[in-house]
């Protein structure tokens, strides 16, 4: 069986710029998940996509394979399916048929080797799991929602749900940006991270905090010193 893990790092943000490569407790962000990848012992290769010189030097220095990203796979409507299709067209030029494969965000950096080992297993157990998703609870539960009518007052969105008491509330997670778990043929196949078999496996969400805006890079430098460290 090979494992490969992809790691998707283009070089353009808008909101938030070169975030892949941000200082994190003096460590490049990209640092982070492709230790993660290598400290499982699951992957055969640990790839970055990427279209920039400046990324493809630190995925190398951290120890991680690099594949050239086509310029026109390199904007931000790029899907990351897209991307991991690219990787593995590219494998397969190689003669390298992965039998599976993790997906993991550049900048999911508070996961751990654990979470991964743990959500491999997860995808082997359940013999007919397509994908397996990194997932986190909501903060504020979604059916709390309030609109705003066209008087300008709020409105409970579901007002069933407004009259129970929260342990009645259904039980609802979502992708949380930090790794997919494939199945090489059936992803292929599908072209998605949201096949009929979709597994999710649960990280807390302080542990998901996405990177994407100058607040959320400031509440990573907050976390960064106690949660890097428990690894």
């Amino acid at each position: 069986m090979t494992r490969v893990a992809i790691i998707p790092a283009r070089g353009g943000s808008k909101r938030l710029p070169r975030k892949n490569i941000l200082p994190v407790l003096g460590k490049p962000a990209l640092f982070y998940p492709v230790q993660a990848a290598f400290k499982t012992g699951l992957f055969d290769r640990v790839i970055v996509s990427t279209e920039d010189d400046q990324i493809k030097q630190v995925a190398e220095e951290s120890g991680a394979k690099v594949m050239e990203r086509p310029r026109e796979l390199a904007g931000d409507r790029t899907s990351v399916v897209r991307v991991c299709q690219d990787v593995l067209e590219q494998l397969n030029g190689q003669g390298i048929h992965p039998t599976c494969f993790c997906c993991i965000y550049a900048t999911a950096l508070f996961i751990t080797p654990k979470d991964l080992q743990d959500s491999f297993l997860l995808l082997e157990k359940f013999s007919d799991a397509q994908i397996v998703m990194g997932v986190s609870t909501f903060n504020l539960h979604p059916v709390q929602a309030l609109e705003t009518l066209d008087n300008g007052c709020l409105a409970p969105k579901w007002p069933d749900y407004n009259r129970l008491q929260s342990q009645f509330h259904p039980k609802l997670v979502a992708s949380n940006g930090t790794f997919y778990w494939a199945d090489t043929q059936a992803f292929l196949k599908n072209k998605t991270f949201y096949p009929d078999k979709l597994k999710g496996y649960e990280i807390p969400w302080i542990r998901a905090i996405d990177l994407d805006t100058a607040e959320d890079y400031k509440n990573v430098q907050l976390l960064a010193p106690r949660l890097l460290s428990m690894e």
